[in-house]
């Protein structure tokens, strides 16, 4: 999506960023330069999409086989902020990221031999019934041939016609996720989840096998074939913007699992980089500063 973020001098700054694309920013920051990192999508033939590719393509980012689509453009968000917490506005209905799975086999071309495959509730959430159940069923056969998915329930109740009809898809999607990332306060709201470890509890009964429950300043819940373990957050005495905080930490566990670390470790290093990212403005922190933060 198109980001617009608030300046102090009254202007705004246009990024690009977004719940999915945020994890991957900070994969591939941490990841080897070797490996293919790819965001998978469909995007539009106007001038802002022509100007998100060759952004990520400046970073070492590609789009893998995702159709260019005519009369589609990128969704929109404006942040703002009140002190450092942070609230948006979406403009998002006609945007091409909601055609990504109506061409099902261009789909499964850009999820053939990957090592890592990460989606969220959003990506479900803005597509109709049917694309959703094409792209799960291509998830589905790429765990099949050895794919890791990780999941990342991110519900955000606008997106959703119900908040019955996110926990079916939501819910029943866990099935097919090896590890999940959930955040307890969203969970708390869709599920009724009175503590972190009922959320965990859930994600165990589902079938999962290595989740963490993130739970902002607080500690995460850290769960891998059912030994849990508590990783500590890092205080921040004055953070500036938590926008893609737990993005960030995604990302970071993510990398940190893909680079042989296990997953206490992993989270310690996510909380180290999700904290230096609370203070940064945007949903991007540099990547020298991400990798900076990785290795202390």
């Amino acid at each position: 999506m198109i980001e617009l973020a608030a300046q102090p001098n009254g202007l705004w700054r246009v990024g690009f960023a977004g719940d999915t694309f945020n994890t991957l920013w900070t994969l591939k920051a941490l990841l080897p330069r070797e490996i293919a990192v790819d965001y998978v999508s469909a995007f539009g033939e106007d001038p802002f999409s022509i100007r998100q590719i060759e952004f990520f393509g400046a970073h070492g980012i590609g789009i893998a086989n995702s159709p260019r689509l005519s009369a589609t453009r990128p969704g929109l968000y404006a942040i703002t902020l009140e002190g450092y917490e942070r609230s948006f506005t979406y403009w998002r209905s006609d945007s091409a990221a909601r055609r990504l799975a109506d061409d099902a086999t261009a789909l499964k071309e850009s999820l053939v031999s990957r090592d890592l495959i990460l989606f969220s509730g959003i990506t479900l959430a803005i597509l109709d019934p049917q694309p959703r159940e094409t792209l799960l069923r291509l998830l589905e056969d790429a765990r099949s041939a050895g794919s890791t998915i990780a999941f990342d329930p991110n519900y955000r109740p606008r997106l959703w016609p119900s908040a019955a009809t996110a926990r079916t898809a939501l819910g029943d999607v866990l099935s097919i996720a090896d590890i999940a990332l959930p955040t307890y306060g969203d969970e708390q709201i869709l599920f009724g989840d009175k503590t972190p470890q009922e959320t965990l509890d859930r994600l165990r009964s589902a079938g999962v096998v290595e989740s963490v429950v993130k739970n902002g300043a607080e500690s995460a819940l850290v769960d891998a074939r059912r030994s849990s373990t508590i990783v500590p957050a890092i205080h921040v005495d004055k953070p500036l913007d938590t926008t893609g905080a737990g993005d960030a930490f995604n990302g970071a566990y993510l990398a940190a699992r893909l680079t042989g670390h296990a997953p206490p470790e992993a989270a310690r290093k996510a909380h180290m980089v999700a904290s230096r990212s609370i203070q940064t403005a945007g949903a991007l922190m540099p990547m020298n500063k991400i990798a900076a933060a990785f290795n202390f």
